[in-house]
């Protein structure tokens, strides 16, 4: 089937009237004014193509549940597979569940675990959400778009346009090679530091997940130097966390 040439959002802009410049801004007002009022929060990438039932969505289930229940507002892209699992987790723990969706001509509907649900027409502004307002980011297998919100955050904590906000990568069987990659051509190329792989953290356990983030955000560990990896975790107490967002965006 042939592309619908108004898909492609970009060339639209540059070839259509600068008008488009205010439901930009609509978009990024009604984000602001939304986003806004959610409390501390923790944002989660992964694949859309897993199912309910497999590893990975029970996985997202699990610690989007957990999270929820220690106080934490739950950021997702809003559509099938982790995110879903995501949402599905917050809104039935009585979290709070963001959908932050796109609209895209072969995408599926937003899931139905929403309790705040968000609708962008440009990549970008969905993109500044799932960052501008998490404290802390967990990343699940998946294909391109995990691995572009991924990279994405990685790049704004290396270029300090936010603040170290822990990274998580869940799922070692996964992530390793990939990480094995970058330590072994990328870093040996010095391209990378050693230092700038600890902006991340490959973990399996969602309890031990789960306890860091409480414990960063409780220690404020994005204001220490070297963030999660500055000390080790300690036994986070049961107190809610405090509102802090990554407001230098």
């Amino acid at each position: 089937m042939a592309p619908n040439e108004s898909q492609y959002v970009i060339d639209e802009i540059t070839s259509k009237d600068t008008w488009r410049i205010f439901r930009i801004m609509s978009e990024l007002v009604e984000g602001f004014d939304t986003m806004g009022r959610i409390g501390p929060a923790v944002s989660m990438f992964g694949s859309k193509r897993c199912q309910p039932g497999e590893d990975e969505y029970i996985l997202a289930e699990t610690i989007a549940r957990k999270l929820a229940e220690r106080g934490f507002a739950i950021i997702t892209g809003g559509g099938p597979g982790v995110m879903e699992a995501g949402n599905k987790g917050a809104k039935e723990a009585g979290g709070t569940s963001v959908g932050v969706n796109i609209r895209l001509p072969f995408e599926q509907g937003p899931n139905p675990y929403q309790t705040i649900s968000l609708d962008f027409r440009y990549f970008f502004i969905r993109k500044l959400m799932f960052v501008k307002y998490a404290i802390g980011f967990v990343i699940l297998p998946g294909g391109f778009g995990s691995l572009d919100e991924l990279f994405e955050a990685l790049t704004l904590i290396q270029t300090e346009r936010i603040k170290a906000f822990p990274v998580f990568l869940v799922g070692s069987k996964f992530w390793n090679p990939l990480v094995d990659w970058l330590r072994d051509t990328v870093v040996k190329r010095g391209l990378l530091s050693e230092a700038e792989l600890a902006l991340f953290t490959v973990i399996d356990d969602p309890d031990e997940l789960v306890n860091q983030i409480v414990w960063c955000e409780q220690e404020k560990c994005y204001d220490i130097p070297g963030g999660i990896k500055a000390r080790a975790p300690q036994e986070p107490t049961t107190s809610p966390p405090s509102e802090v967002k990554g407001d230098d965006l």
